[in-house]
């Protein structure tokens, strides 16, 4: 027993320790005894506090402590939304292999946090618990190679077995605690801790072993104990033996029993030997916890050289065992009126007898393997509730988070509603009532038969008690108030700000209301649009208060609030309520945002260019609309009485009805809307104002109303998922607050019935067939309505329908399209889900023949980054994640080369600096290489480069990628994404390409060309240009030096900076009449603009250069903005075979410094969007048949654009979205093609291409031409003999014949040249043209 110091720590029975500072480097070649053991422990808990605590749970019967490491971000608190994982070892004293390796594991998982991505992301995400040795008295009498167990340690020191202690579910408790203290402190643990999932770490063969391990007939061997969760054990069971290299084969091959085999490395433990009383299955039974046994030798206690190998055979079992405490199902329970956290609720899967509670936090995490389920939250006192249909695929749990419903009794009126709840218990025999709504019901249970059945009381809504007209600081405060109130239903944000920046605030409402939940709508009201018509505005404050005061009471309000994520928008246009006046009829006055624009004029429109500037209200909502998978929406305006519906305007601008495709859903949601509304469904809305106006149904199509060019309704139904209708409530625009209580009254049941709509339809999922992932973006399109929609990141789409039956394909790039018929009901939603399958692979989705490259895990934890980064959120909160301190300013030369020397001097591991070359004044150009390995070529990683201050009069990018670069540095190795990305990318920064023209610059010089070229008067880009014959004059030193780093081919993509507009330009710069591969170009520099708030809505507004009107997704050609040539775009294709875009930051030249933090918050993620794309496309290896890999052999990419392999025969070329032909051609070797697939959200497909030797020549077989020039040279040898004979004889001829032999011999030649002009050959020739090829001749080739 060691000296250490222990702290008793306040109730709770277990010891904190006061860690020694004794350390030592693992060796891997001793076993540790008990002192050592502790030893170590503190020595790391010492050194790495922030993820490690050392503690104690308990004590052996010798007095030795049973020590636990928890390793986890911030291991001394509790946090909620962690799942709570354990490894035991060494519980028998005499199997003492798992007592080495989860030390091990315990070094490596604190060595490798903050090193390596995954290792950070499970220590971050996993509340890990390990205790190397659960009998330390028993590995104290246990000798070193005893392989049997003979020396009797395996036992405690009472001699009895800990793995037969336990209670058991068929023979009860049969072992005296006082004789186990070992086996009392792991029970107390497990009751204490709600783990997860478990592992029990044994020695004696090699398989994995899951419950039950015992049976009722306690038959000793043959007898599978089936448990409940049968198929998810040996699931869990194969994730260990199948990364463990011996247990997989399932042939241990134990001295001992030679003859036993598993098949697969896995075992239930009763068919293989009966155990009572065992750890597992008290787990499983009694611990919310699933455990399986896993034996990791044949040798119990086998000699230490043996060590180090059995730490390599079980890492990745011991790692990927781990991972899988996140698959499942995972959320949290809340009461629906307080928001607390429910602890003890039973979670009941439908079909699996076994049920889990909840923990202190109320959260849960229910391991299940794919498919879908049933699920029901239970807890005595409140409303069961039951979520039908939840699909749980591959990978990370799916979030399912229940609002419970507290069981209510209302004292006003006397009235008692009444609720129902299941008893809690247990007891796997809970019953769960289920209806066939695929959404989330309030279910519940069976009444209590024994008293008489009292007829249900009528159940009233409570109604909305505030009815004033609110202000904006009014309104604000009502917002957060509700916000404050009801936090577990209600999340407010804002999607940015008016023109006189006061917020554009929306209240979501929902049971999950901070994330769009799989399979659920998102439905919107947006209000107050035109500043003066207000009824909006305050029917969506009483909404807001009427959905939260009746939530969890009213099964109306709860079920559309479980169902739908409803987004409130009370005001479009804050600025211009504050200006308009109470009791204005049909007036104008606030109407128009404070720049006196019409908002509802403002969005891009199909038929009509809108050339007023873009709002900054109207860009907050179509950025807002693009992030989230919005499906019905409704713009809420007065003035009028009547469901106005698409479209709004037609081509011709004339009044007459504009139909679109899905006429027929828009006059149903609008009928929905105007027959629950007593006045509007008459059709005659303001007869003492409008007297001639009427509305059939009370709804009406925009254009036959009137025309409106650049409306909200339109935009959405064309740009996004969203069906949006617009709804005029009332005659008159700003009526008196005494009248605010009649136009809830006469709305109220309107606006419910609506929101209902956004279940009719269509709902699903389309998922990949092999691996079950959601597929983003794919295309669900119905036949005869020319309107697709597309799936949400997940893979879940709805499709608005009227009722009927139709024909639905879902397609979607690299999968087959897969077609059905579905109808459609009145009632609820009709669920089609699509499994399609890829191209190029079989039907269960697996590749086809041919060679694959093997994927490691780390590749596929990038690809899954790079998806995760692609999708969603995943970029959005890199950047919010990420911050970094800076005060901006402009640098001059001095001071910007001082900053790139000080970058690599304070992150010399990661950066390394490059002189170019010189300007013409001498000034260095500075080349910054950041990654993992800088200076060192590295082929198989894509190589980026981004450049600014080609032009000195545009500093902005220079400043933005001085920023860029610190922001990665300072990320490096605390940001595990930035880390990652880093590590597998090669990124080059070169600020500023002509500092003389910069130090000429002077800032707030929007327009100015002072600094815009050398100092020789040159702009540098129109001085790019590959062949001698172009040159007039020598090219400038700057010219030249970037031209040498262009040169090196290795680059795969560049992003070049500069200003004076806002937009992204592909090449060409030079008046070419078609561009090749102009679609991925154009698609670079979409993802660019997209990826920033304002470029991507192509609204530029720059009157300072005349730039004005509509440039679609903010993207040019670069010859279409300006036409010139010599640009460093054009060269960076032609010579350096990589693509440019070009990036205009903004319409200002060079803008105040103070500007500069806006612009770099603008462009920071589109900058990363950059580094997450250029790993995106095709990637691969050419080697030949023996593995060799071929270097300098060319990509021919759809039978134009060219790349080239590098060492190791890597390449990676960039590719739009789609299908692409790829040729591979190298001297010497048969041609070889292939089809890939690219997506826009995949890292690149990665591919082998091997090369045959190549047997022919001219075309034909190497023996035919061998055997004909064979041939061919005596025929000619015959035939000079003929001839000289002839010659001889006939000498007056001579001259004749001569000539027409030397004729014959050159059409041969032609006809050689031909056929070789059809081979690879004449490919490569063409690569190494002629310097001295004519202007026209580079001008219209156009090869990348």
């Amino acid at each position: 027993h060691s000296d250490e110091t222990v702290i008793n720590c306040r109730n709770s029975g277990k010891k904190h320790v006061t860690p020694s500072t004794e350390e030592t480097v693992e060796t891997y070649d001793k076993y540790y005894n008990y002192a050592d053991l502790t030893g170590r422990l503190q020595s790391l808990a010492q050194k790495y506090p922030h993820i490690a605590n050392l503690s104690s749970i308990g004590q052996s019967v010798e007095g030795r402590e049973l020590w636990v490491m928890r390793i986890t971000k911030d291991p001394n608190i509790d946090t909620p939304g962690k799942p709570k994982f354990k490894y035991v070892g060494n519980m028998h004293g005499d199997e003492t292999v798992s007592r080495q390796v989860l030390v091990y594991l315990v070094e490596y998982l604190l060595a490798k946090y903050g090193e390596e991505t995954r290792i950070t992301e499970l220590v971050n995400t996993t509340d890990i618990y390990i205790m190397p040795s659960m009998n330390p008295d028993g590995f104290e009498k246990s000798i070193e190679g005893d392989c049997n167990g003979d020396s009797g340690g395996r036992t405690n020191a009472r001699n009895v077995d800990l793995n037969r202690s336990f209670p058991d579910q068929y023979e009860g408790t049969r072992v005296s605690p006082d004789n186990v203290p070992e086996v009392m402190a792991v029970i107390r643990w497990i009751q204490e801790n709600k783990f997860v999932l478990s592992g029990n770490l044994h020695g004696g063969t090699v398989v994995a072993s899951y419950p039950f391990d015992d049976s009722a007939s306690h038959q000793r061997q043959g007898h599978y104990s089936q448990s409940e969760d049968d198929s998810l054990f040996r699931f869990l069971a194969l994730v260990y033996s199948q990364n463990h290299p011996v247990m997989k084969t399932g042939e241990p091959n134990c001295p001992d029993t030679p003859e036993e085999t598993f098949k697969d490395g896995i075992t239930n433990g009763a068919q293989w030997y009966d155990v009572t009383g065992g750890m597992q299955d008290y787990n499983y039974l009694y611990g919310n916890c699933l455990e399986i046994t896993m034996e990791l030798s044949c040798c119990k206690y086998p000699p230490a050289a043996e060590l180090h190998n059995q730490w390599d055979l079980n890492r990745e079992s011991l790692l990927a065992y781990i991972e899988k405490v996140h698959i499942g199902v995972r959320g949290y329970v809340k009461d629906a009126i307080s928001g607390a956290a429910l602890p003890n609720v039973s979670i009941v899967v439908e079909g699996i007898r076994h049920n889990l509670t909840t923990g202190k936090y109320g959260d849960f995490y229910r391991l299940l393997i794919p498919g879908t389920y049933n699920i029901t939250a239970v807890v005595p006192g409140y409303t069961t509730m039951t979520v039908h249909g939840v699909q749980v695929l591959e990978g990370k749990a799916a979030e399912l988070n229940f609002t419970l419903a507290p069981v209510v009794s209302e004292a006003a009126g006397s009235t008692t509603v009444t609720t129902y709840s299941m008893t809690s218990t247990n007891d796997p025999n809970i019953p769960t009532t289920t209806t066939n709504s695929s959404n989330p019901t309030v279910v519940p249970a069976e009444e209590n038969k024994s008293s008489p059945p009292l007829p249900p009381p009528e159940h009233q809504p409570v109604q909305p008690q505030e009815f004033r007209h609110h202000n904006y600081a009014d309104m604000e405060l009502f917002l957060r108030k509700y916000s404050s109130e009801f936090p577990s239903i209600v999340h407010l944000y804002s999607v940015g700000r008016s023109a006189k920046n006061l917020e554009l605030y929306v209240m979501v409402i929902s049971d999950n209301p901070k994330v769009h939940e799989h399979g659920e709508p998102e439905f919107k009201y947006v209000a107050n649009m035109h500043g003066n018509e207000v009824v909006g505005r305050e029917l969506m404050l009483n909404l807001i208060e009427y959905l939260c005061r009746n939530y969890g009471t009213d099964p109306e309000v709860t079920k559309l609030v479980n169902n739908t994520r409803i987004h409130i928008m009370p005001s479009m246009n804050p600025d211009g309520y504050e200006e308009a006046s109470e009791g204005d009829v049909k007036g104008y006055r606030g109407r128009n945002n404070s720049n006196n624009f019409d908002l509802n004029r403002n969005f891009p429109d199909q038929f009509t260019n809108i050339t007023e500037p873009r709002q900054p209200e109207t860009i907050a909502v179509m950025n807002w609309l693009k992030s989230i998978p919005f499906v019905l929406s409704a713009n809420l305006h007065g003035g009028s009485l009547v469901v106005n519906y698409p479209y709004d305007d037609d081509r011709k601008g004339i009044t007459q009805y504009s139909q679109s495709p899905d006429d027929k859903v828009f006059q149903q949601v609008s009928k929905a809307y105007s027959q629950e509304n007593p006045l509007m469904h008459n059709g005659h809305p303001c007869e003492d104002l409008y007297p001639d106006e009427y509305f059939k149904d009370g709804i009406t199509n925009g254009a036959n109303w009137y025309n409106v060019p650049g409306g909200m309704q339109d935009w959405n139904y064309l740009n996004t998922n969203c069906f949006e209708v617009t709804i005029e409530l009332g005659c008159v625009k700003y009526p008196m607050a005494k009248e605010l209580p009649k136009y809830w009254e006469q709305n109220r049941r309107a606006l419910l019935q609506f929101i209902d709509q956004v279940h009719i339809g269509v709902k699903g999922t389309v998922s990949d067939i092999g691996d079950g992932t959601g597929i983003p973006n794919a295309t669900i399109s119905v036949e005869e309505i020319d309107h697709n929609i597309t799936t949400a990141h997940t893979g879940d789409y709805w499709r608005l329908l009227a009722l009927g039956t139709y024909s639905i394909t879902a397609s979607a790039h690299g999968y087959k399209p897969v077609r059905t018929y579905a109808t459609v009901s009145k009632h609820e939603a009709e669920v089609v889900d699509f499994r399609l399958t890829r191209i190029h692979s079989d039907q269960n989705g697996q590749p086809l023949e041919g060679p694959q490259p093997t994927q490691n895990p780390s590749e596929k934890e990038f690809q899954s980054l790079i998806k995760d980064l692609s999708l969603g959120q995943g970029l959005e909160q890199l950047v919010k994640s990420t911050a970094t301190e800076n005060s901006f300013r402009y640098r001059r030369y001095n001071e910007m080369a001082a900053f790139v020397r000080g970058l690599t001097l304070n992150f010399p591991k990661i950066t390394s600096l490059q002189s170019l070359g010189q300007s013409v004044e001498f000034r260095t150009i500075w080349a910054l290489e950041i990654s993992n390995k800088p200076g060192e070529a590295e082929p198989s990683e894509p190589k980026i480069r981004f450049v600014a201050g080609i032009h000195g009069n545009a500093p902005v990018g220079t400043e933005l990628l001085l920023e860029f670069a610190a922001f990665l540095c300072i990320n490096y190795g605390k940001n595990p994404v930035i880390t990652r990305l880093i590590n597998e990318t090669r990124i080059v920064i070169v600020p500023s390409i002509n500092p003389d023209g910069r130090e000429l610059a002077v800032e707030k010089e929007c327009t100015s060309a002072r600094g815009l070229s050398n100092s020789h008067g040159k702009d540098l880009d129109t001085d790019f240009f590959g062949n001698a014959s172009q040159r007039v004059v020598e090219a400038q030193p700057e010219t030249r030096a970037m031209m040498e780093l262009i040169l090196d081919r290795g680059f795969t993509l560049s992003v070049a900076l500069d200003g004076g507009s806002l937009v992204a330009t592909y090449p060409y710069d030079k008046p070419v009449q078609s561009v090749e591969n102009e679609g991925t170009l154009k698609y670079l520099a979409s993802v660019y603009a997209n990826n920033h708030p304002k470029m991507h809505l192509g609204d530029t507004g720059c009157s300072n250069n005349g730039q004005m009107g509509n440039i679609p997704d903010g993207v040019m050609r670069a010859a279409e903005r300006q036409s010139h040539m010599g640009s460093m775009k054009d060269f960076s294709m032609d010579f350096g075979h990589c693509p440019e875009i070009t990036v205009y930051t903004g319409c200002c030249l060079f803008p105040s410094a103070e500007h500069l933090a806006t612009l770099w918050a603008e462009n920071k993620k589109a900058l990363l969007s950059m580094l997450v794309e250029v790993h995106k496309g095709v990637r691969g290896v050419v080697r030949d048949k023996s593995g060799k890999p071929i270097v300098g052999a060319i990509i021919v990419l759809n039978g134009g654009v060219r790349v080239f392999t590098a060492e190791g025969g890597y390449f990676h070329a960039l590719l739009a979205p789609g299908n692409h032909n790829i040729e591979a051609v190298a001297d010497g070797y048969q041609q070889q093609r292939q089809e890939v697939v690219v997506s826009s959200y995949e890292a690149a497909n990665s591919i082998i291409i091997e090369f045959d030797m190549d047997n022919s020549i001219f075309g034909l077989p190497r023996e035919f031409v061998v055997a004909s020039a064979a041939a061919s040279m005596t025929a000619l040898v015959v035939t000079a003999c003929i001839i000289w004979c002839v010659c001889a004889a006939k000498s007056n001829r001579q001259k004749d014949g001569f000539h027409r032999l030397r004729q014959h011999r050159d059409e041969y030649d032609d006809e050689i040249r031909l056929t070789s002009m059809g081979s690879k050959k004449s490919l490569l020739a063409h690569e190494f043209q002629d310097e001295s090829e004519s202007d026209e001749e580079t001008l219209y080739a156009n090869k990348i």
